[in-house]
């Protein structure tokens, strides 16, 4: 009806893709947007949605991706693991996300893993460490009413601004991220 199904290829089997949510939508944007302005003149770059190939069983579609070795790009997708990877939730992704895709990320060698929940506004990051997944931290972006309600040393305790590993001085605040994700009643 609206153009061709994308879909992702999970163990031989093709896995329809939903379309994105505007939550979804401005979240991935707004993401693109701070790591795309970071990288320019940069070697590695930033892309979205764009095929990545791990085997002839599995093929992906990451919502954001870095990749700094060129030699794997091959003009319609990415031949190998890139560098770094973000997948924003939804109701119809989240399992996957969270499970396969993560394990996926995991067993191929991509060095960090974001999984951005925009409906509660956090931030998961998983770091590879000798080729298992580390829970980094959670990441929240506190609304005024929200952060008024922890106490002095809770406030301490987070963290309202984020580095990608690869990366010791592109510093993002978490509010940023989800700048207007939320701002329509839907």
């Amino acid at each position: 009806m609206f153009g061709k199904q994308e879909y992702e290829l999970v163990n031989g089997k093709e896995v329809m893709m939903s379309p994105a949510h505007y939550r979804h939508a401005v979240t991935q944007g707004n993401l693109l947007n701070i790591i795309g302005n970071y990288l320019r003149g940069k070697k590695c770059r930033v892309l979205s949605e764009f095929k990545v190939v791990f085997s002839d069983k599995y093929w992906l579609q990451p919502d954001i991706l870095i990749i700094c070795d060129k030699s794997k790009i091959k003009g319609t997708y990415i031949d190998g693991a890139p560098d770094f990877v973000a997948e924003i939730l939804s109701a119809t992704t989240y399992k996957r996300d969270i499970g396969i895709k993560k394990d996926i990320y995991e067993k191929y060698g991509v060095k960090e893993y974001w999984i951005l929940d925009p409906r509660i506004e956090t931030v998961t990051v998983y770091i590879l460490r000798e080729g298992k997944y580390i829970l980094d931290n959670v990441y929240h972006n506190y609304h005024s009413d929200e952060w008024k309600q922890l106490d002095e040393e809770e406030k301490k305790e987070q963290s309202l601004t984020l580095k990608i590993s690869l990366y010791d001085d592109l510093e993002i605040n978490v509010k940023e991220i989800f700048e207007d994700a939320n701002t329509l009643d839907i």
